[in-house]
This record gives structure tokens, C-alpha cells and sequence, in this order.
């Protein structure tokens, strides 16, 4: 198998509201909420109709984007035996994703991200965890890792305690380890870990400007490409309007980023990039196609609604 993706296991469960909904239920438009308590999220659930449901999370989006581009690809990602958990795995099995996870009854649901469309298209989205956020070393098969030439990891997973055991026990059997540092508050919250990961454990590191930034405590961009020579790992940043860049050792590759896009929504965006420098890198493209692959796709899916092209 080509590519492993190891993340959080999302379903995006697609709803039409009207405007009074978001206001009655405490939520702010256009923003995504983070809910906790599983009776809040029941309350809210109980009097949608739903749409559309579609297997997410960030790594997970990256697999799909790889398997359409006909690679052979996997998802380990935990899920409990509910209607959400069959969906999510019916949902990757239709994308010709080997899902590698049996599912069981868990303490808790199946993760959940409710994306509510208001008729102004504006997308309003709150997400329970449930058990996605509970993997362990236990549901990470060393066999599949070892027959993986490259897995894939998220930031959004990295926790202490069991993710992180899940995390350690896949990277300790993978031939090559790439990772994704998610977004900003993950970096904030994990910054020495994710640290001495970039620098010591993963082989390619996805970041953009700001998440890297921080990383190493820089407002200078020219810092990053100092840090990135001198660690001696593949470092591919997005920039947004500045375009993107790939730095191995002392080669720098850039790239602009494309021009007058009808922008619609920006969900996915980093996932696809990431998956089209992937399908790049399997496929022994040179960096500059890598990353022209990963704008092209990037750019194709934020000129339409979802994560999915």
C-alpha cells in the first residue's frame, strides 16, 4: 500500500437551517464550534434533517483526494458500531479506501460535525469528538504499517495519553512518516512535541506560514527556511497569496499560487494540498510538480462546497 492515513474519524453530517436555528441554538454563524457535553449535541441533532453525510477529518480527506487520484491508500481511524460508525466506514469503502478498523460498541459516539447551510450558503459547523479522539495503540495494526511505504498523521489527533501512544507505536514501525500540524491552536497546545517531532521524527511536515511560525517561535519567515537547512527534513509550507514552498536541506522549490479563483469555501483546502504533493511524492515526481499537483488540487476544491472534489 502506497499511503496510510492515521486521524481523527469525522462524519460530516450536511444540514439545510433556516437563520433562527443558529440563533436559537447559542451558535455563531459562519464559525465552528467545539461541543463537549453528548446530551448538547443529541439536543441539537434531534431536529435536523439531514442531507448528505460524508466520511471527514483532515487526514481522512487527504486518503479520499489520494485514492481518486488512483492510489492504492488506507485510513485507520476509530469509530463506535452506531448508525454514524457505518456510515463513516460505507462512506470510505465507496472511495475504494481500505478502512483497516473494527468497529465496536464504544462508551462513546461516533465523532460527528454537523455543517448547517443557511440560505445564504454561509456554513455554521459544530463537532463532537465522541470516541475519534480516544484511539489507542491498540487500534493501530503494526503489520499494516510495516506494508505501508508512507503513513500520514494529524496534528488535530496528537494528545497525551493514548493518541499519543497510537501515534509513537506507528511512527516507531513506518518506513516514512509525514505529518500535518493541522492548525494553529494545535501547534500553541502542543508546541515542544510537535517540535521534537519535526525535527527528529517525521520525514515531511505540512504546515502554513502562521502554523510554522509559531512552531519556532519566529515573526521572520526567513527563520523557517533557516530551521527547515538546517534539521535536513522536507518542510512544504502553504503561504496563501504568496503560494507555496518545499524545503528539503539546502533546495528551495516555490510555487505561486494560482490567480482569480472563484472562491467558494475554503474547507479541505490544506487537506488537498497535502494529498496532491502526496500523490506527487509516491509517484517519484520532482518537487515542482509535487507542488504544482498539490495547488492544482487545493485550488480546484475551494471553488466548490466540501472537502471532496
Amino acid at each position: 500500500m502506497k499511503v496510510l492515513g492515521i486521524g481523527n474519524a469525522i462524519v460530516d453530517v450536511i444540514c439545510k437551517v433556516e437563520e433562527d436555528f443558529i440563533k436559537k441554538n447559542n451558535l455563531t454563524k459562519g464559525t465552528m464550534k467545539l461541543i463537549f457535553d453528548e446530551v448538547e449535541f443529541k439536543n441539537i441533532l434531534v431536529n435536523l434533517k439531514i442531507e448528505k453525510t460524508v466520511s471527514g477529518g483532515s487526514v481522512a480527506n487527504s486518503i479520499v483526494g489520494l485514492s481518486q487520484l488512483k492510489n492504492d491508500v488506507g485510513f485507520i481511524g476509530k469509530i463506535s458500531d452506531d448508525i454514524f460508525g457505518a456510515k463513516y466506514e460505507e462512506g470510505l469503502k465507496k472511495e475504494n479506501v481500505k478502512y483497516f478498523y473494527a468497529k465496536n460498541k464504544e462508551s462513546l459516539p461516533t465523532g460527528t460535525c454537523l455543517i448547517l447551510i443557511t440560505p445564504d450558503s454561509e456554513r455554521t459547523m459544530c463537532t463532537f469528538l465522541g470516541i475519534a479522539g480516544k484511539i489507542n495503540e491498540n487500534d493501530v495494526d503494526e503489520k499494516i504499517i510495516k506494508k505501508s511505504e508512507l503513513i500520514f498523521l494529524e496534528g488535530y489527533l496528537w494528545d497525551e495519553g493514548e493518541p499519543k501512544k497510537a501515534f509513537e507505536k506507528a511512527i516507531q514501525n513506518a518506513k516514512k512518516v509525514a505529518m500535518s500540524l493541522s492548525d494553529l491552536f494545535c501547534v500553541e497546545r502542543h508546541k515542544q512535541n510537535f517540535l521534537d517531532l519535526v525535527k527528529t521524527k517525521l520525514d515531511l511536515t505540512f504546515a502554513n506560514e502562521s502554523e510554522i511560525m509559531s512552531l519556532i517561535n519566529t515573526k521572520n519567515f526567513d527563520e523557517v527556511i533557516a530551521f527547515a537547512k538546517e534539521i535536513k527534513k522536507q518542510i512544504i509550507i502553504t503561504r496563501g497569496e504568496k503560494g507555496a514552498i518545499s524545503i528539503i536541506g539546502d533546495k528551495i522549490t516555490e510555487i505561486k499560487a494560482n490567480k482569480n479563483l472563484k472562491i467558494k469555501d475554503l474547507t479541505g483546502a490544506g487537506d488537498l494540498f497535502a494529498a496532491g504533493y502526496l500523490h506527487g511524492l509516491i509517484n517519484n515526481l520532482s518537487t515542482e510538480r509535487c507542488l504544482e499537483q498539490a495547488t492544482e488540487l487545493s485550488s480546484k476544491v475551494i471553488q466548490q462546497i466540501g472537502a471532496r472534489l
